[in-house]
């Protein structure tokens, strides 16, 4: 017979963590009173779609579709994120809609990640992203206060979301952090990746090990895990903003500098709580992106996902200006409670 004592559901290893599971609840209803209040529509969505999400680095977990009328089977993929099938819906003349739902990922679990994990997101028409940020600051605060905590933990680290959130872009943190001049490395053109070499270059310059097969995101994001993030959200909670435009999928250029996107994340603690939007609503400008983004993937990791038709349909049709975020509930959850382990949030881990 197998040792009970080690798994999962024994009652006194479960009790372990049950306080951080309590505090679930009063998470997701807190978020829904926040949008009620405000008379969002609340949605629901497909999770098994034609294209799962265009993401360079996210890989899906995909299935067969079998119709009953014998008709030839369908490939279909559990979402990464509901996104596309809810900007179809501010199309169809939704104004303020938000979800709550389980996404899925393949290829990633470790203390921060899940394969399968609750997303919070939500859009708001007429609006940019910092109409995205003040809802974030508002959603945090009123979590950690229906929770009764005063500030959000990771590890050793500490944050006060009561106090003024930290506002830098991603060129002042990369000049504050690494010392290195992030817009200085992009192409003339910067809806295409750039050439990796003045990047390199300057990364070498601060001790980051390059290879000389890395791209330039490659090289970014090495330093962002590196020399970045792990100083953001320290004390108080960071709004990270305005990244390279070829790092934006989905967000509009900012009108006023066009080497960069609307596009911010939210970090606590170093740990990313959050992506968030100007949304791009021209069509051919969409989907160049997403092209570029299908032959990337393929290059990297010999296979792709198909486009979403229907969404750039939907934009032609006419998508209102907007904005939208994407916010890992697992992880607020996480912070809220100070656990290290995202799991310990999970009434049933992911096995």
């Amino acid at each position: 017979m197998k040792n009970t004592q080690t798994k999962w559901w024994n009652p006194e290893k479960y009790q372990e963590h049950f306080s951080e599971r309590r505090i679930r609840g009063q998470v997701i209803r807190t978020i829904r009173d926040y949008f009620d209040k405000q008379d969002f529509c609340e949605v629901d969505t497909p999770a098994l779609q034609v294209c799962p999400g265009m993401e360079v680095h996210l890989r899906a977990f995909s299935t067969e579709m079998v119709s009953p009328l014998g008709d030839a089977p369908q490939t279909r993929h559990l979402h990464t994120s509901p996104e596309l099938s809810m900007k179809k819906l501010l199309v169809a003349g939704m104004p303020k809609i938000y979800q709550i739902c389980h996404c899925f990922r393949n290829e990633e679990r470790g203390q921060t990640h899940l394969p399968e994990f609750t997303m919070l997101e939500w859009y708001r028409t007429g609006t940019d992203y910092t109409a995205m940020m003040t809802d974030t600051e508002n959603i945090v605060k009123a979590c950690a206060k229906q929770c009764n905590v005063k500030s959000l933990r990771y590890g050793m680290a500490e944050c006060d979301p009561f106090q003024k959130w930290e506002r830098l872009t991603v060129a002042e943190a990369f000049e504050k952090y690494a010392g290195v001049d992030i817009l200085s490395t992009l192409d003339k053109d910067p809806a295409l990746l750039p050439r990796p070499d003045l990047l390199k270059k300057q990364a070498q310059q601060k001790g980051i090990w390059c290879s000389p097969k890395d791209t330039w995101e490659d090289i970014f994001f090495r330093m962002m895990m590196e020399k970045i993030e792990p100083f953001l959200g320290h004390k108080v909670p960071t709004i990270l903003y305005d990244y390279p435009t070829c790092l934006g999928a989905l967000a509009r250029r900012k009108p006023t500098d066009e080497k960069v996107c609307e596009r911010f994340e939210a970090y606590v603690c170093g740990v990313e709580l959050c992506n968030a939007f100007s949304e791009l609503t021209d069509v051919a400008e969409q989907r160049r992106r997403f092209e570029t983004d299908q032959k990337t993937k393929q290059r990297l990791y010999g296979y792709t996902y198909p486009i979403d038709e229907d969404f750039l349909d939907a934009l032609a049709y006419g998508m209102p200006a907007a904005s939208g975020n994407a916010l890992g509930v697992d992880r607020l959850i996480m912070l809220i409670c100070g656990t290290n382990d995202i799991q310990n949030t999970c009434f049933v881990p992911v096995l």
